[in-house]
């Protein structure tokens, strides 16, 4: 790391931070430094990129905003978590597995929501699901944008949120083709 590149005053350790949450959003988007120089027409080189996420440069505000607009993330989950946020809590990470039986009252469950055809369905929920799942992929730090793993609790809450109880949502969310198997 070379100490001119760091600005006086700025901890090496953050920036390594900030780096570091740099490639998990990239990687999660699936893009190599090249894919993301390209997408953003030179603006971004694969080198300085590099620089940034390795923690052997600082990118300014305003760059970090439009590296943010170009993964399509909120700017504040390109920054490592707050110094108060609770030991233990996970950033970027999308927890994936088989779940309960979704007939089971009670009983804990998962569905994976393909979001790539949730931005193709025509319908009056389109906008709300949309909406709720993005709020879902932000408290979670999840941003691989193609698929996203919705829990039970989710679920009821999206349920609610349409006037309809949890056996009507899911037949729904069949109907409209945005459920992965």
């Amino acid at each position: 790391m070379t100490p001119s590149q760091i600005p006086e005053g700025v901890d090496p350790e953050y920036a390594a931070a900030v780096g570091a949450r740099l490639r998990a959003v990239r990687r999660q988007k699936r893009l190599s430094l090249q894919a993301v120089e390209k997408a953003s027409r030179l603006e971004f080189k694969a080198s300085v990129l590099g620089a940034y996420e390795r923690g052997e440069r600082t990118i300014s505000v305003p760059r970090l905003q439009r590296l943010a607009r170009l993964y399509r993330v909120p700017v504040d989950q390109l920054l490592p978590p707050d110094a108060t946020e609770p030991p233990g809590a996970t950033r970027g990470v999308a927890h994936h597995g088989d779940g309960e039986n979704p007939d089971s009252p009670g009983r804990s469950f998962k569905i994976a929501v393909d979001l790539l055809r949730l931005s193709e369905v025509q319908g009056p929920e389109r906008e709300l699901l949309r909406r709720y799942l993005a709020s879902v992929q932000v408290q979670r730090q999840d941003f691989n944008g193609e698929v996203l793993t919705i829990r039970s609790e989710d679920l009821r809450v999206m349920a609610s949120m349409l006037g309809q109880n949890l056996a009507t949502l899911l037949k729904r969310l069949d109907e409209l083709g945005v459920l992965r198997g």
